[in-house]
């Protein structure tokens, strides 16, 4: 009864967007975590792109990313 409720395709859907949602979590806590162990910049930068992902995750996340410097995964 349950699988004539529930379509193959209607359950397909509804995970490709849960794991679409975890995702996008999963990288704008990453961006939190980059930000935070990146020693090239200090104080209010860290704070600033602190805020920005924070209220505007995908956004800021994807505006931090297209800005961080290639090398500062060396550093």
């Amino acid at each position: 009864m349950l699988a004539y409720d529930f379509p193959l395709l209607s359950l397909f859907w509804t995970m490709l967007i849960f794991f679409g949602f975890f995702l996008m979590i999963f990288f704008i806590i990453w961006c939190f975590i980059d930000n935070f162990r990146r020693r090239d910049h200090h104080g209010w930068a860290k704070f600033g792109w602190t805020v920005l992902i924070l209220f505007i995750p995908v956004l800021g996340s994807l505006i931090y990313i297209i800005a961080r410097p290639a090398d500062a995964a060396l550093a």
